[in-house]
C-alpha cells in the first residue's frame, strides 16, 4: 500500500508541474474540425501514464524489458508529437518498432509467425482506433478504467501478469481523470494519454489472450471496437480520408449535434462495456459454443444500436 501512496502522490504532482510546463510553452489543444469541444485546453494531461510508468518500471527493475522500451519509445514519442507535430516519417517507423518490441515482449518465441503477423496488424489497429476515440471529456479515462478494472479482477482467477502492474495503471487513470473527467476538464490526454494507455492495454489483453488461448477477451474492446470498425466502413463508404481529423464517430454525433453532454456519453460507454465485460467474465470457463453465442449476440446489438442511431441522427439533423 505505501508504493501505491507513493505512486499516487508523484503521479499527482508530476501532472500538476507539467501543467506550468504547458501554460509556459503554449501545450494546448484548439477546437478543430474533428473536436467536441469549443475552448482552448491544456493537451498532454494523459503523461499521468508515462510518470506513473516510469516510477513502476523503475520499482520493478524493468522486469519485462521489450515492453518498457516499446512503452519509453512510443509515449515519448507521441508527447513530442503533442508539443510539436512530428513528420509520419519520422513517427511512423518508431510507433512500428514499440508495437513490434510489445508484441516481441508478449508472445512465445515458439509463436507461428503469421500469429505474430496478425498481433502487429491487430496492435497497431486498436493502438489507433483507441486514440481516434477520444474525443470527448471523460473518455479515455472512463473506459480505460472499466478495461483495467475487468483485467484486474479476471487476473485473480487466470494469472496472466503481476497486479501491481495493472494497478499502477489504474492509478495513473484516477489521476489524469481527476482533471479531466469534469464538464470544462482541466486538460485533454493528448496522444501521449490515449496511446500510452491504449499500448498497455493492448499488451495486458494479449499476454491474457495468449495465456488462456481464448480470443473471447478481445470483447474486453467491444464498444470502442464496433464504434471504430462501423466508423471506418461509415468514411470509406462515403469516399472520405480514413486518416483524416473527422466528427463520425457514434459518440461524436451523440454529443454534437445530440442532445447529450461529453459525460453522460462517457458514462454511457462505461456503463455498457462493464456490462459486456462481467458477462465475459461469468462466462470465461464456459464451452466455446456459449463463448461464440455471447459474442456474436454483444456485437450484433452494439452494431444494430450504432446503425440505428445514425439513421435517426441523419432523418433529425439532415446529417449524410
Amino acid at each position: 500500500m505505501l508504493f501505491y501512496f507513493i505512486l499516487f502522490i508523484i503521479t499527482f504532482f508530476g501532472v500538476i508541474g507539467y501543467f506550468r510546463l504547458a501554460d509556459k510553452y503554449n501545450i494546448i489543444d484548439k477546437p478543430n474540425e474533428r473536436s467536441s469541444h469549443s475552448s482552448i485546453t491544456i493537451r498532454g494531461g494523459g503523461v499521468a501514464y508515462l510518470i506513473a510508468g516510469l516510477v513502476f518500471g523503475f520499482y520493478n527493475g524493468f522486469a519485462m524489458p521489450w515492453f518498457w522500451l516499446g512503452f519509453v519509445i512510443i509515449a515519448t514519442l507521441s508527447f513530442v508529437d503533442d508539443v510539436k507535430t512530428l513528420s509520419s516519417k519520422f513517427r511512423l517507423p518508431l510507433q512500428f518498432l514499440a508495437v513490434l518490441l510489445l508484441v516481441y515482449q508478449g508472445l512465445a518465441s515458439e509463436t507461428p509467425v503469421w500469429i505474430w503477423g496478425v498481433a502487429i496488424i491487430l496492435a497497431t489497429g486498436i493502438i489507433n482506433a483507441y486514440n481516434f476515440m477520444d474525443g470527448v471529456n471523460g473518455i479515455t479515462a472512463g473506459y480505460s478504467l472499466v478495461v483495467l478494472l475487468s483485467l484486474l479482477l479476471i487476473n485473480q482467477s487466470i494469472v496472466f501478469i503481476d497486479d501491481q502492474f495493472i494497478v499502477t495503471f489504474i492509478i495513473a487513470d484516477v489521476v489524469f481523470g481527476f482533471f479531466n473527467f469534469r464538464k470544462k476538464a482541466k486538460c485533454f490526454a493528448g496522444d501521449v494519454g490515449s496511446v500510452s494507455i491504449a499500448f498497455v492495454i493492448v499488451f495486458l489483453l494479449l499476454k491474457l489472450i495468449m495465456l488462456s488461448g481464448n480470443i473471447f477477451y478481445i470483447l474486453l474492446l467491444s464498444v470502442y471496437g464496433v464504434d471504430s470498425v462501423l466508423t471506418i466502413i461509415y468514411r470509406l463508404r462515403k469516399r472520405e480520408n480514413i486518416f483524416e481529423a473527422h466528427r463520425s464517430h457514434l459518440y461524436q454525433w451523440l454529443v454534437n449535434p445530440g442532445p447529450f453532454s461529453h459525460l453522460q456519453i462517457t458514462g454511457i460507454y462505461m456503463i455498457v462495456q462493464a456490462a459486456i465485460s462481467l458477462g465475459i467474465y461469468l462466462l470465461a470457463d464456459a464451452n466455446a459454443e456459449v463463448q461464440i453465442l455471447y459474442a456474436l449476440v454483444t456485437l450484433g446489438f452494439l452494431a444494430v444500436m450504432y446503425i440505428s442511431i445514425k439513421r435517426d441522427y441523419k432523418r433529425k439533423y439532415g446529417l449524410v
